[in-house]
């Protein structure tokens, strides 16, 4: 099935009935999953979406935009239920908690910060990172966050309190994606320097280093069973690892 747009992301609904997508025109667009009918088109930030997901129940997204903001939406219709501002520069991803009652942002300000995702409010700013952060992700339990930068470092924090528990180091450039295993006992991280690393998620201690990408390895996720990892590069390449 062919679906006529310009993706820079794709994903599936919690559910599996709708996909989300990000164009390369600054909209996000609601497909049906069967048909490959185009439903909804979110609009209303005013320069490039970097990102967007589902909450966990599926009845909400939150995109983050180059226009400094985060908006949340209604997954039922187009509208826009909040713009959370505070960022001071672009904001590269949101994400939410996995009891859909955080949001967490990542920003080249340098800076992550956690929302309220039913009021908006800010309720902490996270500093530590040097230079520009590409995500932010919660471990499955809620209990921490990770974030990657591009002063070459990964941090885990403590998700109420914000403190940053632990600097992973070992990647040689920028890291553009991390995130936890399905059992929250492993980290993997995507770095510019073509590889995928595999972190202990309490030692911190680089587990496994993956080579094979000839150029920026962007994303690189486990299965739901946690058996596989797949990974894409900028060398067009996409491809599946044993996790064992």
């Amino acid at each position: 099935m062919l679906y006529r747009a310009d993706f820079e992301t794709a994903l599936y609904s919690p559910d599996g009935k709708y996909i989300l997508s990000v164009l390369h025109n600054g909209n996000i667009k609601i497909w049906d999953a069967n048909s490959g009918k185009s439903l909804k088109t979110l609009k209303g930030h005013t320069s490039y979406v970097n990102s967007a997901e589902y909450n966990p129940d599926g009845s909400r997204i939150v995109s983050a935009s180059s226009d400094k903001t985060l908006k949340i939406w209604d997954a039922s219709n187009e509208e826009c239920l909040q713009t959370l501002k505070g960022h001071k520069r672009i904001i590269y991803s949101a994400k939410y908690s996995p009891d859909g009652k955080r949001i967490v942002s990542a920003s080249l300000d340098t800076t992550i910060k956690i929302w309220d995702a039913n009021s908006g409010k800010c309720l902490q700013t996270l500093v530590g990172h040097t230079k520009c952060v590409n995500t932010a992700s919660y471990s499955p339990d809620g209990r921490y966050i990770v974030s990657t930068s591009d002063d070459k470092t990964l941090k885990i924090w403590d998700a109420s309190g914000g403190i940053c528990l632990q600097t992973l180091k070992g990647h040689s450039s920028y890291v553009l994606f991390a995130e936890y295993s399905p059992d929250g006992k492993r980290i993997i991280s995507a770095s510019v320097d073509k590889t995928i690393k595999i972190w202990d998620a309490n030692s911190g201690a680089c587990l496994q280093t993956l080579k094979g990408h000839e150029q920026t390895v962007k994303t690189a996720s486990y299965s739901p069973d946690g058996n596989c990892i797949i990974s894409a590069g900028r060398d067009g390449m996409i491809k599946i690892w044993s996790a064992k």
